[in-house]
């Protein structure tokens, strides 16, 4: 059984909504639903920034996205402190920081967002 909108109780449950699988996935920014998906599963890590790249797409806009070692460091603390070891934290973890990725995300406002420990 389920609740109906108005509390009563139902044998069929209605199918989700496109925005509210999208919700559950973590692929949409709440603010303004923005959506965002991650459907390429690349990722590189830049020994510059000392982050792992990754990349998200609304609609034809490609975004970047670093997330630094600090942050990894914070989502998996036994990460090994090296470039396979970032890349496997990411891999890992890449569920929670692609809904991260999602909120920080704003349309046309830039092309990179750096994720840090203060996100998670």
């Amino acid at each position: 059984m389920f609740l109906t909108y108005a509390g009563r109780a139902s044998a069929t449950r209605r199918a989700p909504t496109h925005t509210a699988k999208r919700l559950a996935r973590g692929t949409c920014n709440l603010i303004g639903l923005t959506m965002i998906d991650f459907p390429n599963h690349s990722r590189s890590y830049d020994r510059t920034r000392h982050a792992v790249r990754f990349w998200g797409h609304d609609s034809a806009i490609e975004a970047s996205f670093f997330i630094d070692e600090g942050a990894l460091k914070q989502i998996q603390p036994s990460a090994n402190a090296t470039e396979s070891g970032f890349l496997n934290a990411f891999d890992c973890n890449r569920d929670l920081i692609c809904a991260t990725a999602a909120r920080k995300y704003v349309r046309g406002s830039r092309g990179s967002y750096d994720l840090l420990a203060a996100d998670f």
